[in-house]
């Protein structure tokens, strides 16, 4: 009976992760709130090719601490994914620019889906990971993760994105279990002027125009618009999977200051649709808006008030219709740094009211209509214990509708050994909270139900212990590298109850692991870089659960990944770049190893005009890299030709 159950359970994950991505909840069974620094302190993004390995240490990082300090001091595992890289890579999506980061995860599931995680639990919407977008959380609370089809940024205004595996959880809050992603645009003084990009190949064509100029005296401006299309991918015997997209999105952004005192809006309009079959396609649609202002005080301190809304419509055939507004408003005061200590503090607040109608008789969420409140407050203090040794200690207090107030403390020691060298160690207490899914989701609508959202589930918890050492011995040569440790707790189980399965807490684990990456600049013409993780996890139901899956329903994850890279300046106008991962099998799918080889030849016509050739899986075919065997989409070999005008 058991057997049949498991069975029929897979068939209704696999039917919903390839018909709507919703689905890919079952299967899992499955702001910058930083000080801003002023602009004065930082690197011209253009620049960040001239730099030396030195200079790229000391540049600013905001994830770790909320404040400004430079990469080599930020007691954490940080890596961070610069515009330049983005701009070698020849990618044409945030989802493919995040393979530059050695310690994500990132395998594509098919032509617009994305499986994305640091440290395990991986899946198409991986839910232990936090994502931001200058600022703005983009999660969805249907499931605590995130639909990457629909985050789309303008790649040419990218200043960084600040990549952190392992909890964040005192500054970020709930749901930064596993890692934070934090997507960080350029400032609009540094986007002035026009540009244009095109971009064609045998999967893809883009298209994107920007424009940035003079607001009076004291502020800048741009806005833009871009354009995807992408291909359907095939199956293994050649089937096209009928996931062919159209995506447009425009938006802008103004900023103003002078002194320590600046103020931004900005916000973005977009539609996607998706080729489906059957059901026709899959909409998507929203907006946002987003105001923040900072401000230095006289004493030293400094204050930072974010406030943004955010609209999004979805329509899965068959599923769901559903459309979610957030209003969330943030606000953090950091208190004059004294000899021993650097106090910060802050509160917020989020609404998510989500409209549902339930579609189809496959699956509903009840009630469909659903308020959701957030609120917290946090404190952070820096103490030096003395000249090159601080300690970090931070405690946020979060309440949720589902389990209320959580508590996330965090500790972080760090001893600066030398100016170059910097060992630090952490302790987390992490929280994943209930999401809809959790507690509202029902397969079929009516009863008797298979699967039913469980009405006590609670928060699913990580205790995290790391440590990491950061070097660079020499000014060509820096690196990376991290030890931890997790311990999980009330994990998620579907527990077969009489008439089918109830979501609940019965699962437990521990995954031990280490991660590293370093960068070394043979010449000033070329450089050398790479990254690897490697980890073990170890799943376990409690006595007396017998969860429909087991632990495999938890994720599906590679215990290994590494990837090398070179960029070569092969003249002063002709650049080279090569790089190669190599991905480990994941056996819970089941998904072979593969090895994927792309590259990049650029040529820089001249100061306004720049041409690149980019191949993707350059001497393989195509590989899956997601899902079950039967279903899977190929990753297919792309050519890729772009076109970049500057006046």
């Amino acid at each position: 009976m058991r057997g049949r159950a498991a069975d029929k359970l897979r068939e209704v994950f696999y039917r919903m992760l390839c018909a709507v991505p919703l689905s890919a909840l079952l299967a899992a069974s499955a702001p910058a709130m930083a000080v801003s620094p002023t602009l004065s302190s930082l690197p011209k993004v253009q620049d960040l090719a001239e730099l030396s390995l030195e200079q790229l240490s000391n540049m600013v990082v905001t994830s770790v601490s909320l404040r400004a300090q430079p990469w080599g001091e930020a007691p954490a595992s940080i890596y961070v994914i610069t515009s330049e890289d983005i701009r070698r890579s020849g990618v044409t999506s945030l989802p493919e620019a995040l393979r530059l980061a050695p310690n994500l995860h990132v395998a594509r599931a098919d032509a617009n889906q994305y499986a994305i995680s640091a440290r395990g639990f991986n899946n198409v919407l991986a839910n232990k990971m936090l994502v931001l977008i200058d600022g703005r959380t983009v999660y969805s609370p249907l499931f605590s993760g995130v639909f990457w089809e629909v985050q789309q940024v303008m790649l040419e205004d990218v200043a960084r994105i600040e990549v952190i595996s392992g909890p964040g959880t005192t500054l970020w809050g709930a749901n930064a279990v596993n890692g934070v992603i934090n997507v960080i645009t350029r400032p609009a003084g540094e986007t002035t002027g026009a540009l244009v990009s095109l971009g064609a190949g045998n999967r893809d064509q883009t298209a994107a125009v920007r424009w940035g100029g003079k607001l009076g005296e004291r502020g800048h401006y741009r806005v833009y618009g871009t354009f995807f299309d992408r291909q359907n991918t095939m199956l293994t015997n050649g089937t096209p999977v009928f996931d062919a997209s159209e995506t447009g999105q425009g938006g802008f952004r103004a900023d103003w200051g002078e002194g320590g005192r600046r103020f931004t809006v900005q916000g973005d309009v977009y539609r996607n649709d998706i080729e489906q079959q059957p059901g026709g396609s899959r909409d998507q649609a929203g907006g946002n808006l987003l105001a923040r202002w900072t401000e230095t005080l006289n004493d030293g301190g400094s204050l930072r008030l974010q406030a943004y809304y955010d609209r999004t419509e979805r329509r899965q055939p068959g599923a769901i219709l559903e459309r979610l507004d957030t209003y969330d408003v943030e606000f953090n005061h950091a208190l004059p740094k004294t000899a021993r200590h650097q106090l910060l503090w802050g509160a917020g607040y989020r609404l998510m009211h989500d409209d549902l109608d339930n579609l189809g008789p496959g699956l509903a969420f009840r009630p469909a209509n659903q308020t959701l409140n957030r609120a917290n407050v946090f404190a952070q203090d820096e103490i030096a214990l003395g000249r090159n040794l601080s300690l970090t200690l931070g405690l946020k207090l979060e309440h949720n509708n589902y389990t209320g107030w959580e508590y996330l403390p965090n500790a972080r020691l760090g001893w600066r050994l030398a100016a170059d060298r910097l060992l630090w160690t952490s302790l987390s207490r992490a929280v994943r909270s209930p999401s809809r899914f959790d507690r509202e989701f029902f397969v079929p609508a009516n009863a008797p139900f298979a699967v039913a959202g469980g009405p006590n589930f609670q928060s699913e918890v990580a205790n995290v212990v790391e440590v990491g050492y950061r070097a660079q011995p020499t000014p060509a040569l820096s690196y990376s590298m991290t030890a931890f440790h997790h311990d999980f707790d009330r994990l998620r189980t579907y527990e077969p109850r009489v008439g089918g399965a109830l979501v609940e807490n019965r699962m437990d684990g521990l995954l031990n692991g280490v991660n590293g990456w370093g960068s070394y600049r043979v010449t000033n013409a070329w450089k050398l870089t790479g990254g690897f993780v490697k980890f073990n996890q170890k799943l376990s139901l409690e006595p007396g659960s017998a969860s429909i899956g087991g632990t495999a329903a938890a994720g599906s994850d590679p215990t290994h990944w590494w990837q090398i890279g070179t960029s070569l300046d092969l003249t002063s106008r002709h650049e080279f770049d090569l790089r190669v991962r190599r991905v480990g099998a994941i056996a819970t799918v089941p998904v072979p190893a593969y090895t994927a080889v792309d590259a990049r030849f650029g040529w820089k016509v001249s100061r306004q005009v720049e041409l690149s050739l980019t191949v993707q899986n350059l001497l393989d075919p195509g590989h899956p890299e997601f899902g079950p065997p039967a279903n899977r989409a190929e990753i297919e070999r792309s050519v890729f030709v772009k076109l970049v005008l500057r006046d």
